[in-house]
């Protein structure tokens, strides 16, 4: 027990406890190394890249591109969209059917007009004119919700009722 109270003894005891530490240092120091290690390959890649400057540059590259393609692809469906916008404002938008009795007769509302227009209010009024002998059947254009013939009552009402929210056709 001498050899620890004398200066040597305390000096010698002091460097084990100062290698102790220092030990302990070195092994938390390992620990935080091998997680920050793990750390950098999950942003870095399973390939071990060892240059995060390098890697950093290629995900910028990569996301320029995928923003190109992006914008590539909206731009097409821009394109797209606005085509079948226009097909679809000329496709048949407001419809009715007005039957009425032509000639005042009781023979149940045999005759019929019927309006047929787009998203432009533009198309045709087709009116069958029934009677027990003979069939008429007229077609009048329509543009703007207008004729550019006279209409009958039957096919005026065609168009406003087609016009009406109840006339929109179902989509």
């Amino acid at each position: 027990m001498n050899d620890l109270t004398s200066t040597q003894g305390i000096v010698a005891l002091a460097a084990a406890a100062v290698a102790v530490i220092a030990l302990l240092f070195a092994i938390v120091l390992a620990v935080k190394l091998r997680r920050l290690r793990a750390a950098q390959q999950v942003v870095l890649g399973p390939h071990g890249e060892r240059d995060l400057v390098s890697h950093g540059e290629r995900l910028e590259t990569a996301f320029v591109e995928l923003r190109d393609w992006v914008e590539e692809v909206l731009a097409a469906l821009d394109r797209r969209v606005g085509t079948a916008e226009q097909r679809i404002d000329g496709c048949l938008a407001y419809t009715s059917l007005v039957r009425y009795d032509a000639y005042g007769e009781m023979s149940g509302q045999q005759s019929s007009s019927y309006a047929l227009l787009d998203s432009h209010r533009s198309g045709v009024v087709i009116s069958s004119i029934l009677h027990r002998e003979q069939a008429r059947v007229y077609v009048k254009r329509v543009r703007n919700g207008e004729s550019e013939l006279e209409l009958s009552p039957e096919e005026r009402e065609a168009i406003e009722a087609a016009l009406s929210p109840a006339g929109q056709a179902a989509s």
